[in-house]
């Protein structure tokens, strides 16, 4: 099993150093920043949740690359600490542009803990031009229990009607310093309640494609 994971998910360094090759061959090439859920963080690929099922990672991953997209991802250790993670994520995004990709050309998606880090990667980059997508991953209470995440750049919301763990996000926004041009909202309503995000469902993945590729009106 430990093999497939390292053959599925190659990593950030081998990935970066084929960046000078792929943006030569295409100026128009997009790339994300996958960063999974808790329940990925802690178990087994091929896990079943009790109530959400297997977690669709691998699905994920391989969706947004057959629609052309460089996917940057990997199943991290248990127990990674969200914020010093994110931190590290950042300066590889930082390295990207550095390496002449438009920053609207970089999206970062997160869901559940994983949005999360994505959220503290927007924090951290501070870029408004950067685009964002945060899955599942935002309660009332982070106002005051999570006072440092400051949204900036182009962000998306999706959250689920009946998940206790996704919420509209807008009362962050209106704290966050940046500047946001392009800010908006999902709720979808499946009935999943927070295994929503474990499925490769097009109810989320689509409109961070559109996201991801610049249609901030998702249409």
């Amino acid at each position: 099993m430990e093999r497939h994971i390292k053959t599925l998910i190659c990593s950030f360094s081998i990935l970066f150093s084929l960046l000078g090759f792929s943006q030569t061959k295409n100026q128009d090439q997009r790339y994300i920043f996958f960063f999974h859920n808790k329940f990925v963080e802690e178990n087994d690929l091929n896990a079943v949740h009790p109530e959400y099922g297997r977690a669709e990672y691998k699905e994920i991953l391989e969706s947004y690359r057959r629609d052309g997209f460089i996917v940057f991802s990997e199943k991290r250790k248990k127990n990674t600490n969200s914020a010093e993670y994110a931190e590290k994520m950042a300066k590889q995004v930082k390295k990207l542009i550095k390496n002449g990709v438009p920053p609207n050309h970089i999206t970062v998606i997160g869901t559940s803990q994983g949005g999360y880090i994505a959220q503290f990667v927007s924090t951290y980059l501070s870029n408004p031009d950067v685009n964002f997508v945060f899955i599942g991953c935002f309660r009332d209470v982070d106002i005051t229990e999570i006072p440092d995440i400051n949204f900036c750049g182009n962000i998306l919301t999706i959250y689920e009607k009946s998940d206790i763990y996704g919420v509209s996000a807008i009362k962050r926004k209106e704290t966050s310093k940046c500047k946001i041009i392009h800010f908006k909202e999902i709720e979808l309503n499946t009935g999943l309640k927070h295994g929503f995000l474990y499925k490769a469902a097009d109810n989320w993945i689509a409109p961070s494609k559109k996201w991801a590729n610049g249609n901030y009106d998702l249409n």
